[in-house]
């Protein structure tokens, strides 16, 4: 059997040990899953699989053990779902360009967790839909909050939810409830002073523990969502490391540009000769500065925004 391993890789399938089998991939934008679509893979697992689905560390799925002669009946069956899922693709029934870009991955956020700030998997499909199709190596994550659940340091683009609290001091009763906590369970921004509570907006770091655990209400969440966007962090080879902040109290517009602005730095720097070159090695070569002024082409943040000046990373070099 002649094995094209370029129409495998684009269209959602993998190469995996067994010479003449594969696996099917399919990204989950923001992680969530209408239950109408297992019976799907239900069907392709048992039909034209090993009847075994993999949970992968970015919230996709993928179906183990099916033979190349019937990756086309497969895409014609998962079809469904990718529309389901609202993923974008070049043509209906032809899988999907799936070799780069990985899924946009985010934990639960405020449809159930109390302590998110925003809704993590719609703001994520809004990502999808503005970066896909897309082969560029990026890995971009949500979390609702500053514990970070998702871990979105380990990624290129962590986008961490901040609330920013605003306090109503006719409400409150000095309990002190809300310091305590702040300082115990986040960064120690709140102090009591003359009886009343004054917050330091540079600790701050918009966890929101002082609104959830305010019992008077004399803390409130602002309306307008604020994020704190992290970069460049990465696993694998070379040198492994943590994101970085790059901007601070940063709406969702601009992120989303800064996303895309970032994909035209890809396209101008990227080393075309190696198989595929990470984001932040690319940022490495160019250095930070260029980077920046790539990204902010065309921002406009809000005066609220706080951009690092530059950035430093470390980690280990092997």
């Amino acid at each position: 059997m002649d094995i094209n391993t370029k129409k495998v890789t684009q269209n959602a399938f993998r190469i995996v040990k067994d010479r003449y089998m594969t696996s099917l991939r399919v990204r989950v934008p923001g992680g969530r899953i209408n239950t109408e679509h297992f019976l799907v893979l239900n069907k392709i697992a048992q039909e034209y699989g090993d009847g075994d689905v993999h949970l992968t560390t970015r919230q996709g799925f993928e179906i183990t053990g099916i033979r190349m002669e019937d990756m086309d009946k497969v895409n014609e069956l998962i079809q469904p779902v990718i529309e389901g899922f609202g993923i974008n693709q070049v043509s209906p029934n032809t899988g999907y360009p799936a070799a780069g870009t990985r899924n946009v991955a985010a934990c639960i956020g405020n449809r159930a967790c109390p302590k998110a700030q925003y809704e993590t998997s719609g703001f994520a499909k809004r990502i999808e839909d503005a970066i896909f199709p897309n082969d560029f190596h990026v890995k971009i994550a949500l979390t609702g909050c500053p514990n970070d659940c998702i871990k979105v340091r380990m990624h290129d683009f962590g986008i961490i939810g901040m609330t920013l609290p605003e306090y109503e001091k006719e409400r409150c009763v000095s309990c002190n409830r809300c310091v305590e906590k702040c300082q115990k369970l986040s960064t120690g921004a709140l102090k009591m002073e003359n009886y009343k509570i004054v917050r330091d907006h540079d600790k701050c770091i918009g966890c929101g523990e002082c609104v959830l655990n305010c019992p008077t209400n004399a803390w409130t969440r602002n309306d307008n969502k604020f994020y704190r966007l992290a970069i460049m962090g990465r696993t694998g080879k070379k040198n492994p490391r943590l994101a970085e902040d790059f901007i601070l109290w940063v709406d969702e517009e601009s992120i989303i540009k800064i996303i895309k602005n970032t994909y035209d730095y890809i396209n101008e720097y990227i080393d075309r000769s190696l198989p595929k070159e990470h984001i932040g090695y690319i940022v490495d070569r160019t250095g930070f500065m260029e980077y920046k002024k790539w990204a902010l082409k065309d921002v406009e943040l809000s005066p609220m925004a706080k951009v690092a000046n530059n950035i430093y990373w470390s980690g280990i070099h092997y």
